[in-house]
């Protein structure tokens, strides 16, 4: 079965959020805004996207 993935771009902003939420994005791979990154679609980083959901645009 092919691993598959989820492409996730941060479309907001990190200034002004809590110190978690930026490690979260910064654990999925995101560095600046418009930054798109493919992740493994995980339980762990489905977890991780949700966390941070309303900064982020997520396509399958």
């Amino acid at each position: 079965m092919p691993e598959k993935n989820i492409k996730v771009t941060l479309v907001k902003s990190v200034i002004g959020v809590r110190e978690s939420h930026r490690a979260t994005v910064r654990g999925l791979g995101l560095r600046r805004l418009n930054h798109a990154v493919e992740v493994r679609d995980t339980p762990e980083v489905r977890g991780m996207i949700r966390k941070v959901a309303y900064l982020l645009k997520c396509e399958e």
